[in-house]
């Protein structure tokens, strides 16, 4: 164990995360290391850890760090554009591994199939993301696109936008999905009554919405199960 430490001594500040991932894991490493790796160096007078140490504390946590736009990361301390870039691309990565499958193909063949594909991304968003959904004959996705963010409490979506889109995938179905940032699923009397919309709207063009999830904080709630559709 000195001799690692004493190691590490004669390695520069900015390049220790590198070093400790190297030699023990990227599960060895704190947030700021991680964070530090992504921005790769830091300023004249911060090291990269240091500006990482800033980001987090900043955002307050994890959680926040992925709903920060370029704007508010541009605005801490030692984050410029191109280090910006750099963190909302690793965080779009994350993502998009978490929503992969096998093959790439989802097939919804309950509620909890469509939930699971979207919870990571919409469960830690600060503000409500409408999110479509779009399936073939085959109950496989094909397609998904964010349709509306709204406020803190309200989404505004109208079923002109979504059916839009789902003729434009060639969809056979849709499920619509938004989040509540309180991280509680219970539905609104407003997300009820979006639901009877879109499934009206849905009946008059031949496209079916299977289901309309609200998702919570490793919650969801179906509005089919609870009989709204």
């Amino acid at each position: 164990m000195v001799a690692h430490t004493s190691g590490l001594r004669n390695v520069p500040h900015e390049e220790r995360p590198r070093e400790r991932m190297m030699t023990y894991g990227a599960e060895a490493l704190s947030h700021a290391e991680l964070l530090a790796i992504l921005l790769r160096t830091g300023t004249r007078n911060q090291s990269a850890v240091h500006v990482a140490g800033t980001i987090l504390k900043q955002c307050g946590s994890l959680r926040n760090l992925m709903d920060m736009s370029m704007e508010e990361l541009t605005a801490i301390s030692g984050v410029g554009p191109a280090k910006a870039l750099q963190l909302r691309a690793g965080i779009e990565l994350g993502r998009r591994i978490t929503r992969s499958r096998l093959g790439d193909v989802t097939t919804v063949r309950r509620p909890k199939d469509a939930a699971d594909y979207i919870m990571e991304e919409l469960r830690y968003l600060k503000k409500e993301h409408f999110v479509c959904m779009f399936l073939n004959t085959k109950n496989h996705i094909i397609a998904r696109e964010t349709l509306s963010v709204g406020t803190l409490n309200a989404s505004l979506v109208h079923p002109r936008e979504v059916f839009r889109a789902a003729i434009k995938y060639n969809s056979a179905s849709i499920i619509c999905a938004h989040n509540h940032p309180s991280g509680d699923p219970a539905p609104s009397p407003e997300d009820i009554s979006l639901t009877g919309r879109l499934a009206e709207a849905g009946q008059l063009v031949g496209i079916e919405l299977l289901d309309h999830l609200v998702i919570g904080d490793g919650r969801f709630v179906s509005l089919k199960e609870l009989g709204h559709l």
